[in-house]
């Protein structure tokens, strides 16, 4: 019975200092920030993290310089379905303006933001507090293997010496399992995240680790590249994105960088925008291009489809007198641009300097380079063999521990961007960065010699 009792002792000092690994469980998700150029007003809708549904869904809209006042409904449901809907009241003066909403269940979502003339979708999903298959088994075992150590010292004090012996030897089993299982965990893959990697349901947000089907894994992994067909509409760009096998309307773009489709376009005069259309339908994407020229544009739309990876899509599109509208006059950004000569094929460091450090986050990043060549002239633009968005990264913010928002203005002076330009010749670029809600456009043109020993 001593023996017993030690045995005991010794497996009950092993439960007091085992210490969990901590086992791999939902993502709870993060904020999502998506950029909208919805009509005249270029905004950044923030919908803030929801952790255990039922739970308010609070979202921010924020407004950047010259958007227009006025009034934005905002509708948050499922298929078919509105559950909940509010207004908010933008101002002359940019900044956040914040509206609270509800949600009742995990799943895929939509948020509507409607601005009594066109009505833009966010799809989004509310992820499932679920505890992995590993995570139970960590705590299971645990808790079984202490309900086994109460019984066996039970077992033995009453001097049933063979249950206890039993009851011990279950414990070390269950302990076997809770530490196998926290050992493991870190290195087992998670599955395939819905909203991510496959599209949304209710049932596969609810149990991310029930096993995909066929149709889910193959529609997940294996998506092909989209088609993209540009047209007019009034002032309005319109994207036509349908899938490349099928020719079916495109419904599962995922936000990147803070947007569905980052939309570039280059006017005959050199006048560039950098655009964020919205979804008003599956594969129907547009923005207020509003052009004031008339001739050919260059069209660049950067995009990512679900399980199918990023791509760009090039196109033109043609404004005819009749499309043509008066544009509002924007000044070049206060900035100057230093990109040292180095010839093509070497890594070039592009610099800007904005004057102060007070920059804000746009778009998830410090600042943006729209590079477009080698060609003569910009409205040469839709035959540029090179078309590049290049980033500067964000530095580690303290006190920050996702990404932080365009409330946040301590970044800059300088923006640096390291770009490699393939090709020797000129090129035409446009630098963005952002300050007191206002982005900042600052144009150059960088000539870039060929390699020491090219043929002329």
């Amino acid at each position: 019975m001593r023996a017993v009792l030690a045995a005991v002792a010794a497996m009950f000092g092993v439960v007091l200092g085992a210490t969990p690994a901590a086992a791999d469980g939902a993502a709870a998700g993060a904020d999502l920030q998506v950029a909208q150029t919805l009509g005249d007003r270029e905004l950044t809708v923030i919908i803030r993290r929801v952790d255990t549904p039922p739970a308010p869904l609070r979202v921010d809209v924020v407004t950047h310089a010259g958007t227009p006042a006025g009034r934005l409904e905002l509708r948050v449901g499922t298929a078919g379905e509105i559950v909940g809907t509010t207004a908010v009241e933008l101002g002359a003066t940019p900044g956040f303006h914040t509206a609270a909403l509800r949600v009742d269940r995990a799943g895929p979502w939509q948020l509507a933001v409607d601005d009594g003339a066109q009505v833009a979708t966010i799809p989004f999903v509310v992820p499932a507090g679920v505890a992995s298959p590993w995570e139970n088994a960590t705590y299971g075992g645990f808790v079984v293997a202490g309900a086994l150590l109460l019984a066996a010292l039970g077992l033995a004090v009453s001097g049933r010496v063979g249950l206890a012996v039993v009851s011990a030897g279950g414990m070390v089993a269950a302990l076997a399992v809770a530490v196998t299982a926290a050992v493991l965990a870190p290195v087992i893959p998670a599955p395939p995240a819905p909203g991510a990697q496959l599209d949304p349901t209710f049932d596969n947000v609810n149990d991310p680790y029930q096993r995909p089907s066929t149709t889910d894994q193959a529609a997940g992994f294996t998506r092909p590249p989209v088609s993209v067909v540009t047209s007019m509409v009034g002032e309005d760009l319109r994207l036509q994105v349908t899938d490349g096998a099928t020719g079916r309307p495109v419904d599962d773009l995922v936000v990147h960088h803070n947007a569905f489709v980052h939309l570039v376009v280059v006017a005959p005069s050199g006048a560039m925008a950098h655009l964020h259309p919205v979804r008003v339908a599956p594969g129907d994407y547009r923005a207020r291009l509003n052009p004031a020229e008339t001739g050919v544009h260059a069209v660049a739309a950067e995009l990512a489809r679900r399980g199918g990876g990023s791509q760009l899509v090039r196109s033109t599109v043609h404004v005819t007198a009749e499309t043509a509208a008066p544009q509002r006059k924007t000044a070049p950004g206060p900035g100057t641009v230093r990109a040292p000569v180095q010839p093509a094929g070497t890594p070039t460091t592009v610099t800007a300097s904005f004057g102060a450090a007070d920059l804000q986050p746009w778009l998830g990043m410090l600042g943006h380079l729209i590079v477009v060549g080698p060609v003569d002239h910009p409205s040469a633009a839709a035959g540029a063999p090179i078309w590049a968005h290049v980033h500067a990264m964000l530095p580690r913010t303290p006190g920050f521990s996702e990404q932080p928002d365009e409330s946040v203005a301590t970044f800059g002076p300088d923006v640096r961007f390291t770009y490699t330009f393939p090709l020797p010749g000129r090129y035409f670029a446009w630098v963005q960065a952002q300050r007191d809600y206002t982005v900042l456009t600052v144009p150059t043109v960088i000539d870039v010699p060929a390699p020491k020993g090219t043929p002329g």
